[in-house]
């Protein structure tokens, strides 16, 4: 009897058996949302670009200590309770009440700039680490917290240094441009510049981003004036004043020179650098390669490869500001 039905239970299929779709419950349902939900975070955070100035400091036992603690003369809230200046008299409510923030001292700029960029850092590490099939949901959601923060801390530079851009606008009123257009165009500057400085120099942040929103208005002011040379308006074309010629590009001789320049630019760079910058745009005369293509050629991942582009392309932007490149072309054009 005992035999028999040890027998029958052998016969018994093993493993686990399929469940029928008519039997899928609620609770089915909800997990493979979860599941769909969690690829979809990872693909996401994966594909995300993490911009940040790299700094020997990250990589010291005591990074996290100097991006935590504030400097001792660091005041919240970064309101102002005093009344706007004399310079906010005359201006929109809203550009009157970027007054109503209060500058940042050099401390207090150092701390959330290395603050903001060692975030970044961390963020980008981690990410690095994980596998891109397998990171867990509280693995996703600490990466994204510290991104989180650092556009927070990004969001306090930014609003500390608007007034910065009113200022510098107030100097370049041109017929091509609203006042308030032009403010618009130097707060994408601002942005850009809060990305690129580099806090570990030890220089203010306002004269980096004076020198940065100036050469975006000379650049958008030079665009103005083609236009206007090059589009007549209706009732200048009825004057006997004859119209003015189309601006003419660069001759042979200019192109050379300019050749030259940019050959001189990229001899102070670093070699590497250099090596990124000519296979990049395809100064070699092969089609421009890939960060990605560019990282496999030189065995580091194509994150490292956009840094260091990012910083030739800076220090290339610093040498032609003191060539004062943009004037010389301006010049000729």
């Amino acid at each position: 009897m005992i035999a028999a039905a040890k027998k029958a239970l052998n016969l018994l299929p093993r493993g686990r058996t399929t469940r029928p779709a008519s039997r899928i419950t609620a609770a089915d349902v909800a997990a493979a949302r979860r599941r769909a939900e969690l690829a979809a975070r990872r693909e996401a955070l994966f594909a995300r670009e993490i911009d940040y100035i790299p700094c020997r400091q990250f990589l010291k036992a005591d990074a996290e200590a100097l991006a935590t603690k504030p400097p001792a003369d660091a005041a919240v809230p970064l309101e102002s309770r005093d009344g706007p200046p004399a310079d906010a008299k005359g201006l929109t409510p809203y550009l009157a009440s970027l007054y109503q923030n209060r500058l940042l001292s050099k401390d207090e700029e150092q701390f959330y700039f290395r603050r903001m960029n060692w975030l970044k850092f961390r963020a980008a590490t981690t990410r690095g680490r994980l596998d891109r099939r397998r990171a867990t949901l509280r693995q996703i959601e600490q990466v994204e917290g510290w991104l989180t923060e650092a556009e927070t801390v990004k969001a306090i530079l930014i609003t500390s240094n608007l007034r910065l851009v009113v200022s510098i606008a107030k100097k370049f009123i041109d017929p091509s441009w609203t006042f308030d257009e032009l403010v618009s165009e130097g707060n994408v500057a601002l942005m850009r510049s809060v990305e690129k400085f580099n806090f570990a120099l030890g220089n203010r942040f306002s004269t980096y981003a004076t020198y940065a929103i100036q050469r975006h208005f000379f650049r958008i002011s030079h665009r103005g004036r083609q236009q206007r040379r090059r589009f007549t308006p209706a009732d200048e074309s009825l004057r006997s004043v004859p119209a003015a010629e189309p601006a003419q590009g660069c001759n042979s001789v200019q192109i050379d020179q300019l050749k030259e320049l940019f050959k001189k630019f990229l001899g102070e760079l670093e070699p590497r650098e250099q090596q990124i910058v000519v296979a990049r745009f395809g100064f070699d005369g092969r089609a421009p390669r890939t960060f990605r293509e560019l990282g496999a050629e030189m065995g580091v991942c194509k994150e490292r490869i956009r840094q260091i582009q990012t910083r030739a392309m800076e220090k290339i932007r610093g040498m032609a500001t003191e060539a004062k490149l943009e004037q010389t072309v301006g010049d000729w054009l």
